[in-house]
């Protein structure tokens, strides 16, 4: 005998609206869900599992009196909007998962007494990019120009997060919810977010972008983790919001990916924005953006630029979406570092195997068989 619960219908059709869906389409194809908002009908607890995983909403929130607040605990800068605090539910769930693993982590790392990462908040109050840029530099030890000695964008891409990675920056490449790819996280709406902590700062990319747009991301973030500033974005157009700490973290990534000095040395010989894009492996955007910051060309030929280039280039997911080698996968979308120690803990009998399936979103003999190829 199937047993009938008795949900908030309030709740129901909260969550049905915080899922993006239109109630009267979603109660159409679900013609049950009306009877339980009517009263007509009650569901069965199995119904009830069902529904709240449609929606993607912990069972318990369907007995609620009223919807808990979601709002973010960062801003989220929008290009030409500022900051706001909500976002969609693809990206909230994502930001709560890499909190979650953040949390984790730092607790780990502090009762083992790993050190605070001292670069972390160092440039706060900071206004001048250099500055910032060189630290970073030095930090990460790398070249001005060092992604011109790099052979493709793919490996100036892996060989940045593995600089990272070593420095205590654990760097999440993903485009869905954890791993349903029918959970997808537009670039339009969410580029990047980061997450600043002392001892585990965490970055997120989104892995549909494109590679060299994913580089300008990356360094956007490094400056965030430098001011000591949690935040997320969208970057249209790779502009940032209209928001000082936005534009600051602009001039980092643009000066550390593309040093101003050596940008006119190149331009001076050749002014080919699609070779030089080639030369320091970032999206031809950012090198159109340079131009345009360094008074190269006017903001009129920058968007004309920018029509055109999006004409003839749309983003291409990359193999880390979903597909391809599935180990490999997950080693993006988790992060070296972070599994490492994930792993290290169960080893050492400071995590249950449980525990560590729920940190990794991976169970059983995947878990197993993932944490032996590392």
């Amino acid at each position: 005998m199937n047993t009938e619960v008795r949900p908030n219908v309030d709740m129901l059709s909260w969550a049905i609206a915080r899922a993006g869906h239109d109630l009267r389409d979603f109660t159409a194809r679900f013609p049950k869900v009306q009877e339980w908002l009517s009263g007509t009908k009650q569901p069965t607890l199995k119904q009830l599992e069902d529904f709240s995983h449609r929606v993607h909403l912990p069972f318990g929130y369907l007995f609620l009196d009223q919807p808990p607040q979601e709002a973010l605990s960062f801003p989220f800068f929008r290009t030409g909007g500022g900051q706001q605090q909500s976002v969609s539910l693809n990206v909230y769930d994502t930001i709560l998962l890499i909190q979650k693993r953040q949390d984790w982590l730092a607790e780990y790392l502090v009762d083992n007494e790993f050190p605070a990462l001292n670069f972390v908040g160092s440039a706060a109050g900071e206004t001048d990019p250099m500055v910032i840029v060189n630290s970073i530099r030095q930090t990460l030890n790398l070249e001005p120009v060092w992604a011109s000695r790099v052979k493709s964008w793919a490996d100036a891409l892996d060989f940045l997060a593995a600089k990272l990675e070593n420095a205590g920056i654990q760097v999440v490449f993903n485009s869905v919810v954890e791993n349903n790819n029918h959970r997808p996280i537009e670039v339009e709406e969410c580029r990047g977010f980061v997450l600043v902590d002392a001892h585990a700062p965490f970055m997120f990319v989104n892995a549909a972008d494109g590679k060299a747009a994913q580089m300008f991301t990356i360094a956007h973030e490094l400056a965030h983790i430098w001011i000591g500033q949690s935040a997320g974005f969208d970057m249209q157009q790779l502009l940032p919001a209209d928001d000082p700490l936005e534009k600051l973290c602009d001039q980092v990534a643009a000066e550390l990916l593309v040093p101003a000095d050596e940008f006119t040395r190149f331009w001076n010989r050749n002014p080919d924005i699609q070779a030089m894009a080639r030369y320091f492996k970032v999206s031809p955007i950012v090198l159109a953006r340079r131009a345009l910051d360094l008074g190269k060309i006017s903001r009129a030929a920058f968007f004309q630029w920018y029509r055109e280039y999006q004409e003839a280039v749309k983003y291409k997911k990359d193999t880390t979406t979903g597909g391809g080698d599935f180990y490999l996968t997950q080693k993006k979308r988790l992060g070296l570092r972070y599994v490492s120690l994930v792993d290290r803990a169960v080893r050492e009998k400071q995590l249950l195997y449980r525990e560590a399936y729920q940190l990794t979103g991976l169970k059983g003999d995947t878990y197993q068989n993932f944490m032996n190829k590392l």
